[in-house]
Parts: C-alpha cells; sequence; structure tokens
C-alpha cells in the first residue's frame, strides 16, 4: 500500500514522503489516525498544495513539545505505594501511577507517553522515567517510590 505521510512519523518519514507500508499498518493505523493518505493522483496534487500548511504545523507541534519538555526535565515526582517487607511492592508503579503523579502537580501528559524500558516498578527507590513527547523531543523525570504511611 502507498501512502503520503501528513505529518512526521517515526521510522518511516517526513511529511510528504512517498512511502509504501504494508496494508494492515496503513488501514489501521496511519489512515484512521490521520497520519497519511492514500497516494492517488488527485491526493497528491491535494497534498502538495497543502505542504507548506503541514510543515507550519508539525513545527509548532516541535515548539510546544520542546516547551513541556522544558518543564519535565528534571522534574521529581514522589508516589506512595504499600510496601511489604525488604522494601518490596504490594503490586507495581506503571504509567497509569506515574500519569496520576503528574496530574496531582498539574501536569498534563499521557499514559502513551510515559516509557518504562525495565518495565513497571516493583520496588522501593529512585527510578529515572523517559517522557516521550514528540518523535524528537523525550524528558527524563525521576519517580521516587517511598512506602505509604
Amino acid at each position: 500500500m502507498n501512502v503520503i505521510l501528513l505529518e512526521n512519523v517515526e521510522n518511516l518519514g517526513v511529511i510528504g514522503d512517498l512511502v509504501k507500508v504494508k496494508a494492515g499498518f496503513g488501514r489501521n493505523f496511519l489512515l484512521p489516525q490521520g497520519k497519511a493518505a492514500l497516494a492517488t493522483p488527485e491526493n497528491v496534487k491535494a497534498i502538495d498544495a497543502r505542504r507548506a500548511e503541514l510543515e507550519k504545523n508539525a513545527t509548532e507541534d516541535l515548539g510546544n513539545a520542546k516547551k513541556r519538555a522544558d518543564v519535565l526535565n528534571g522534574m521529581e515526582l514522589v508516589i506512595s505505594a504499600n510496601a511489604g517487607s525488604e522494601d518490596k511492592l504490594f503490586g507495581s508503579v506503571g504509567p497509569i501511577d506515574i500519569t496520576e503523579a503528574f496530574a496531582a502537580v498539574q501536569v498534563e501528559v499521557q499514559r502513551s507517553e510515559v516509557r518504562m524500558p525495565d518495565g513497571p516498578i516493583h520496588e522501593l527507590g529512585e527510578f529515572q522515567i523517559g517522557v516521550h513527547l514528540h518523535p524528537e523531543v523525550n524528558a527524563e523525570v525521576t519517580v521516587k517510590v517511598v512506602a505509604a504511611d
């Protein structure tokens, strides 16, 4: 399936690129999300006419993501959780808990933006969590998991 990208897609291409993708990826992700359009001659002409507008929107999105990253970088979240002996948690701390902790300090972060390379947290301590704001912008946040009283 050939599609024209309407926005930058990580590991695929930039705005206006004509790319060949598997049918399922195009049909189930790119087209419904508005990230691409079918590569018909009419769409190619329309995209070329809108290219400046699309690039302007992409630049604005990148600027907004950089502003959010400036706020998030170096931020420290404290999450209290029930813990047993040897500092092991009853349960775990995952992306939902982290987004709730962000909401408690009035910072908006989506669950899909939270990156936990080592999986959920299962013990007390201090951990580095990534926040993926834009294909070109990431932020690092420190999460401290402390025992609940």
